[in-house]
């Protein structure tokens, strides 16, 4: 099975960038699953229905979210009628939608897909790592689940790192999100679980984490109050991470970082596709 994530879409930039390469990644790559994390999809803050559907339309199967979930007060009623919409699992009980969803693979699988949050440096929430045991203990690997898929959306590269070690044997892919810069340790780890300790973004890397620069760098240097956070207006490069699975584990065989577009040394699959990206 061939699965791509993708990292956080920011503002306007993002999603078109989404929206006009991911269609044809998908037919080049022959992909079975993408995932993307939307919670910057609305101006940089939370996220739509009708962006949502956007994306979905596009070729996501699921979004994912984070600390931003709510930040578009509508997101509270349209996740509860848009199941491919997950927010982190380790909400509180009774928080609207749910944390984790199983979907059909184009090939047939049965994919789980868990959105976590981290605790460090983050609001406080439930314990993550109790929420992903419950989750996968009612649909392992192997078992129920073809593939299983966790976004681990925190702050500290620790708690992510740690996720994927717990993780490791029982998921295909732990990938962390929310810190917009895509980390440099793409690989398997020792029991065949795929990892990154971030995915990076989908949005304007000459920016700051996908935000214009000016507003960004005065908030450090005056540290007074000024005007909104703006997404960057550029051209948005895709960030993420392709894996390769074995059908019979379920486990990963192969992972590569994904960079395509400006601001980002380019990287894909060069298996799936040795052309020019």
């Amino acid at each position: 099975m061939r699965l791509l994530f993708l990292g956080d879409i920011v503002g306007r930039s993002g999603r078109i960038a989404v929206q006009e390469r991911l269609p044809e990644l998908r037919q080049r790559w022959t992909l079975d699953c993408v995932v993307i994390n939307g919670e910057n999809a609305a101006g940089g803050f939370g996220i739509t229905e009708a962006i949502c559907e956007d994306v979905l339309a596009a070729g996501a199967d699921v979004v994912t979210l984070g600390n931003h979930s709510w930040d578009q007060r509508e997101a509270l009623v349209f996740i509860e009628r848009q199941p491919r919409l997950i927010r982190p699992a380790n909400y509180p009980s009774g928080t609207p939608g749910r944390g984790a969803t199983v979907i059909e693979a184009r090939n047939g699988a049965r994919v789980l897909v868990v959105n976590l949050m981290g605790r460090l440096f983050m609001d406080p929430l439930d314990d993550p790592f109790a929420a992903v045991e419950r989750e996968l203990s009612a649909c392992p690997l192997g078992e129920v689940a073809d593939a299983i898929i966790v976004d681990m959306h925190a702050e500290a590269t620790s708690e992510k790192l740690a996720m994927g070690h717990f993780l490791d044997g029982r998921a295909t892919l732990v990938v962390g999100t929310h810190t917009h810069v895509p980390t440099s340790d793409t690989r398997i780890l020792p029991a065949g679980t795929a990892y990154q300790s971030d995915a990076g973004m989908c949005g304007d890397y000459d920016s700051v984490l996908g935000m214009q620069k000016d507003e960004a760098i005065r908030r450090f240097i005056e540290k007074t109050p000024g005007s909104r956070l703006e997404p960057g207006l550029g051209e948005a490069a895709l960030s993420g991470i392709a894996v390769e699975t074995d059908d019979l584990t379920g486990l990963a065989k192969a992972v590569w970082p994904v960079r395509l577009g400006p601001g980002l040394q380019e990287s894909w699959p060069v298996a799936w596709d040795a052309r020019s990206a």
